[in-house]
């Protein structure tokens, strides 16, 4: 861990209102938001995006276990916190690199009694030991709710993204389900595309934002969930008392089935 170098785990803590950053994390994410200022909506909608991907997928899918890789730094709404709100019999197994997120996995691991939560610090292409540890906690002949938020655009060659979903989704019995979100690349006023190139220049991992086509093509042979592919801000979004809808951010969020 070098608190020299700005990490995406930080970062995002960092537009979220977290504490947990470095100077360095706070600088590249402070510069970022000026070229795009965009970014703290995209931060935000993609919380809310697994806040309701979790709450869908633990109360009318029925999912009891998750599988959530790329999981950054606590914060609030945890993926057992929404899952265990709706069924408190949830297992959850945490994935991710950053040794902060290591430090912080304590409060990864506050599970309601009748569930069970587990961290392991592991890089996301690392399928084979990540699905081996995860087997101590979650029963994989049984179905398991697969979560890649924000992780798969870290993983720049195509090819080894797609083979890298194939090798998971392989692993779950029918009745998984897979939720997926991941940025676009948005040019024009308000655009990502310069901010993402500053941002593969002064911190780590690089960045890669995919067009929704490419997101849907991860997601092949699976049963799509309507919405389908679309703005993560826009996925079954809750009713705003106004009755007002969610503005669209460069960030596609989608929920698929295994039959």
């Amino acid at each position: 861990m070098d608190p020299s170098v700005a990490h995406n785990a930080r970062v995002w803590n960092h537009w979220l209102g977290g504490k947990d950053s470095y100077a360095s994390d706070r600088a590249v994410g402070d510069h970022v938001a000026s070229m795009f200022p965009g970014i703290v909506d995209v931060a935000r909608a993609d919380r809310g995006f697994l806040r309701r991907a979790v709450r869908h997928l633990a109360g009318e899918a029925g999912m009891r276990q998750f599988l959530d890789i790329g999981t950054g730094l606590p914060t609030s709404d945890n993926t057992h916190e929404v899952a265990q709100a709706a069924a408190p019999d949830s297992r959850v197994v945490y994935v991710d690199n950053d040794p902060l997120v290591l430090v912080h996995a304590e409060a990864l691991l506050a599970s309601a009694p009748a569930g069970a939560t587990d961290y392991i610090e592991a890089d996301a292409r690392d399928t084979g030991p990540i699905l081996a540890e995860a087997a101590r906690t979650l029963d994989f002949d049984r179905p398991v709710a697969l979560m890649l938020l924000g992780v798969l655009n870290f993983i720049e060659d195509d090819g080894e993204v797609t083979a890298l979903v194939r090798r998971l989704v392989d692993a779950l019995a029918p009745g998984s389900h897979v939720a997926v979100s991941h940025p676009i690349v948005h040019s024009g006023e308000g655009g990502n595309t310069e901010a993402m190139e500053f941002w593969n220049a002064n911190a780590t991992p690089p960045i890669k934002g995919r067009s929704p086509e490419q997101v849907a093509a991860l997601l092949e042979g699976l049963t799509l969930l309507p919405p389908g592919v679309v703005s993560c801000s826009q996925w079954r979004p809750d009713v705003s008392a106004d009755g007002t809808g969610p503005a669209w951010v460069p960030q596609v969020g989608a929920v698929a089935r295994k039959d």
